[in-house]
């Protein structure tokens, strides 16, 4: 047995243990060739070589040298093995030792990065509200300059009489009176909504009409209260006021609360109601009153502003215009009129001229005929 004898136990092979004596060798061999022979196993490729392995076990085992030297063998190996096992048992501990202290290493290190990722996001949001309240307060203090910088300035235009005045709730409102024998068309308050239709756009729902004597006895006179959405439309009617190419002829039609709105005047005043201050009237001579002063509101905004002559076709233009060749002069009051746009101002103050026109026509009459 060469390398067959170092890789296979003799004593394995048949059976015995290292204190068997050699008549023990003899009969264990005799025993197991037997069932192994050759002769007897003639269909078993695997006999003749396990015949010849259990030979030459027998052969090393008889042999007092080679089996000294195989007990040697084996009792070595047998000592590494248990030594081996006392070493596997300690390394295997360690092992699971060094495993578990692996894991709680990693669960360690994964628990302080969840920590990490939740102060992170604790302090994103916390910045992030106080972007916000930052952001919030800017806008606050801001609003509160805005605030005051527009009540300074309204108490600086109110201090200086350049604030416009804001609208009442009349001032768009104008009062009818007339007599049923001269309209006995004006009857309900659909007849009163197309009468003053053109002067500009009414809130018809809104329109009071009363009838005196009241039925059933035949009424004879009207009066009615009839809202503008603007004032310049209710200012076109007070001055159309008894024309009766308007279809006023025997109609007064005055404001609704007995005198002329605080903003008429405040643009008078301001001067934004034709081309100079209103002219101050003789205090010797009566004052036209709206019914004695007739003005047509029948103007067209989209005609360019040009000097009226006297064969203009557009006779109810005032006389005189202010010259736009010359320098603009620097504004003294706010432009801006609340309730007003650019438009209606423009109406107003070519009404007001032609108001003034008329005016200054009726005086000179009235002083040549004195």
């Amino acid at each position: 047995m060469s390398s067959t004898d170092e890789e296979v136990n003799p004593y394995e092979l048949l059976g015995l243990s290292i204190e068997a004596s050699e008549q023990e060798i003899r009969t264990a061999y005799r025993q197991r060739s037997l069932k192994v022979h050759p002769d007897r196993n003639r269909g078993n490729p695997d006999a003749a070589r396990k015949f010849h392995e259990l030979h030459q076990a027998q052969e090393l085992l008889l042999d007092p040298l080679r089996r000294m030297a195989l007990d040697a063998k084996l009792r070595l190996k047998e000592a590494r093995k248990a030594r081996y096992a006392q070493y596997d048992a300690k390394r295997k501990g360690l092992v699971e030792e060094l495993e578990e202290r692996e894991r709680a290493l990693k669960k360690a290190r994964t628990e302080t990065e969840a920590q990490k990722k939740e102060r992170w996001r604790e302090n994103e949001r916390i910045m992030e509200e106080g972007r916000k309240l930052r952001e919030e307060r800017e806008k606050e203090l801001q609003r509160k300059e805005r605030e005051r910088e527009e009540l300074e300035r309204r108490a600086q235009a109110a201090s200086n009489g350049l604030e416009p005045p804001s609208l009442g709730p009349l001032d768009t409102t104008v009062r009818v009176k007339y007599t049923l024998s001269a309209h006995p068309s004006l009857t309900s308050a659909e007849s009163i909504a197309a009468l003053f239709s053109p002067f500009g756009p009414l809130d018809d729902s809104s329109i009071v009409l009363s009838l005196k004597p009241s039925p059933p006895k035949k009424p004879k006179r009207g009066t009615a209260l009839v809202p503008f959405r603007q004032i310049v439309g209710a200012f076109a009617a007070v001055c159309a006021s008894g024309r009766a190419e308007n279809g006023l002829a025997d109609i007064e039609v005055d404001w609704a609360e007995g005198k002329e709105p605080e903003l008429i005047g405040w643009l008078k005043k301001m001067g934004k109601l034709g081309g100079s201050k209103p002219a101050q009237a003789d205090e010797s001579r009566p004052k036209a009153t709206p019914a004695q002063t007739p003005i047509s509101a029948d103007y067209n905004t989209s005609t360019p502003c040009t000097k009226a002559t006297p064969s203009a076709d557009f006779s109810s233009f005032p006389s005189t215009f202010p010259d736009l060749d010359a320098a603009p002069q620097a504004p003294t009051a706010p432009t801006e009129v609340p309730g007003m746009d650019y438009e209606s101002l423009t109406l107003l103050r070519m009404r007001q001229a032609e108001r003034e026109r008329l005016e200054r026509e009726i005086r000179e009459r009235e002083a040549q005929e004195d």
